[in-house]
């Protein structure tokens, strides 16, 4: 994007200060909680239900993410013991959960509905625990092209007002994706719910629990 290369990055990109330093972000086109992805007991159940849980286990997440700053800086102010593993991707991190090196994978949760629905046995696992921090993904564009950021913010927030947003959230995370036909089965959250009602293109604040 800075060096002209491209004009647009959309993806899941966090929207945050830090980063509007060097680049301008749209508005903002989704909105995610940090949660937890664990196996399921033998009654159905999270066999960690929360963040609590997790003291003294290995816990795994990804490196150079949000998540990976939440637990290791949680893991030292609550002193919880935690073995706090940064695998190189989502899926190593995954892996490493299924294959029973770790209890919990902690990453924004509609990418842990991803890793589960691409699972072997996607009802083995399940997604849990109070959201750490939440945050907007947005867009990233020059600094210097407020005409194009323009363009973008129009085509996103009539997307939202036309309520087209609707079809396009349910055919990806509500319906089966070809060619696998995986299906995330992740319904909209009130968080991207509110963006859409209120368009910004400012980060969301982070929740600390």
């Amino acid at each position: 994007i800075q060096n002209g290369t491209a004009d647009l990055e959309c993806g899941s990109t966090t929207n945050n200060a830090e980063r509007a330093q060097q680049v301008d972000f749209t508005t903002n086109i989704f909105e995610i909680g940090t949660r937890l992805l664990v196996k399921k007991d033998k009654d159905g159940k999270p066999s960690y239900g929360d963040f609590a849980d997790l003291k003294g286990k290995n816990v795994v997440t990804t490196a150079g993410t949000t998540s990976e700053r939440i637990i290791k800086a949680m893991n030292a102010d609550k002193q919880m013991g935690m073995n706090v593993i940064s695998a190189k991707d989502h899926g190593e991190s995954f892996q490493m959960l299924e294959s029973g090196r770790a209890v919990a994978f902690m990453m924004d949760d509609a990418l842990l509905a991803g890793e589960e629905a691409k699972a072997k046995k996607p009802d083995d696992w399940v997604i849990t625990g109070t959201p750490q921090s939440f945050e907007a993904y947005a867009c990233m564009v020059r600094k210097d092209d407020p005409a194009f950021k323009k363009a973008v913010d129009d085509a996103i927030v009539g997307l939202f007002k036309s309520g087209e947003i609707n079809k396009i959230y349910s055919k990806w995370f509500e319906s089966p994706i070809p060619p696998k036909g995986l299906n995330l089965n992740f319904p909209m959250s009130d968080k991207v719910k509110e963006l859409i009602a209120n368009p910004s293109d400012k980060p969301a604040p982070d929740v600390k629990i």
